[in-house]
């Protein structure tokens, strides 16, 4: 295999990164154009977006046992291009279920390329031996930005939902034509299990991984709801929170493999986690606005490379195949954005909201707390290395 300590490969996963990004922003603002069209109700839109959670959920599993066989490149190449070309079928779509199966199809496509591309930056990584992790995921971050930002610029030019995504979906193909030569032709080894029944240490690192998404889909949903309920903003301000929340997530990780390659794993799970319990504090107890949206930026940058780190640690045990690994705390991760929010609504309902986010803090207390469990000594705990 070639080498995968090469600038070209950096550069094709980092395309990869920003592709999944940008895929999936395009279609949030495109969501009242299709509830406009097919004229659903709010529950039956409800269950059409559910569908790529579905879909994604199906193919991570899917794809980490294609990818411990045959590799990630061809399954990135494949996704990234297919989530390119079903874009525009998204504002086309006549019917509920006409919309309901392209969503499965455009989750599937989202859910086997952040697999993939994944298994690939674990690679790109090692052979680096150096963290690069971090600077992975924030791509996956811009790219949601300029998906969101540029798709919400052409609709505001009255371009029209369909030539609009047209030429989102241009843009992805000619990154994925310019990342597919550049990618490692077999990033696993040909042989193996297609299957393993995660265990052990994988198990933990994917509760971990849960633990991560969950409180980052709860910030997504309720965020909002939680800071003007208490009276500390408006509702026209409701936003400001996820906001500072994304842009410090996004910042800390451009800046984290610096960090990690400084104090290591282990320190980063630590000291990542008891930032990020902090910020919740702070959300919760400030009594101003200002503080606040202090805590906010502290649960980003806290939280921020948590998520990177645990991806490596995935990529160095020996418990089971990487590619195994990672589709496993994938999926793991993904089921904590989707059951999440709806589990922190429900405790809402019988607990309280404030209630609920206080439990959520908790649970983040685990991170830290189980950091040694996932990483080995300070002096190997980059796991860049294989024994």
């Amino acid at each position: 295999m070639e080498s995968a300590d090469r600038p070209a490969t950096r550069l094709a996963t980092r395309l990869a990164f920003l592709v999944a990004g940008f895929g999936i922003a395009c279609w949030a603002p495109l969501v009242p154009f299709a509830k406009q069209r097919l004229a659903v109700d709010d529950g039956t839109l409800g269950v059409l977006l559910l569908c790529i959670g579905l879909g994604s959920v199906v193919a991570m599993v899917a794809t980490g046992a294609l990818s411990a066989r045959y590799g990630s490149k061809p399954i990135i190449v494949t996704s990234g291009i297919a989530l390119a070309l079903i874009l525009p079928l998204l504002t086309v779509a006549a019917t509920p279920l006409a919309l309901g199966i392209v969503l499965l199809a455009f989750g599937a496509a989202l859910g086997s390329l952040d697999v993939a591309m994944n298994v690939h930056a674990v690679e790109v990584e090692r052979a680096a031996r150096k963290p690069l992790m971090s600077g992975f995921h924030a791509l996956f971050s811009v790219g949601g930005f300029a998906g969101s930002t540029f798709m919400t610029f052409l609709l505001s030019l009255h371009l029209g939902a369909f030539a609009s995504t047209v030429l989102c979906a241009v843009l992805m193909l000619v990154a994925m034509l310019v990342a597919r030569p550049r990618l490692l032709r077999a990033a696993q080894a040909a042989g193996g299990p297609l299957f393993v029944v995660p265990r052990g240490i994988v198990l933990l690192i994917a509760g971990l991984t849960g633990i991560s998404f969950l409180a980052e889909g709860a910030l997504l949903d309720w965020s909002a709801l939680l800071i003007t309920g208490k009276g500390l903003v408006g509702a026209a301000q409701g936003g400001l929170g996820y906001m500072l929340f994304a842009i410090a997530m996004t910042f800390g990780r451009l800046t984290g493999d610096a960090v990690t390659a400084r104090i290591g794993d282990r320190a980063t799970l630590v000291w990542g986690g008891v930032v990020a319990v902090a910020g919740f504090a702070v959300v919760l107890v400030a009594p101003v606005a200002v503080l606040a949206l202090g805590g906010f930026l502290l649960i980003g940058l806290g939280a921020s490379n948590i998520v990177p780190v645990l991806f490596r640690r995935a990529g160095a045990q020996h418990t089971m195949p990487a590619a195994l690994a990672i589709a496993a705390i994938t999926t793991t991760g993904y089921a904590g954005v989707l059951v999440g929010p709806a589990a922190v609504g429900f405790v809402a309902k019988a607990v309280g909201l404030e209630t609920s986010f206080w439990m959520l803090l908790g649970l983040l207390c685990i991170v830290p707390c189980c950091a040694t469990l996932v990483t080995p000594a300070p002096e190997r705990q980059t796991g860049l290395a294989r024994d």
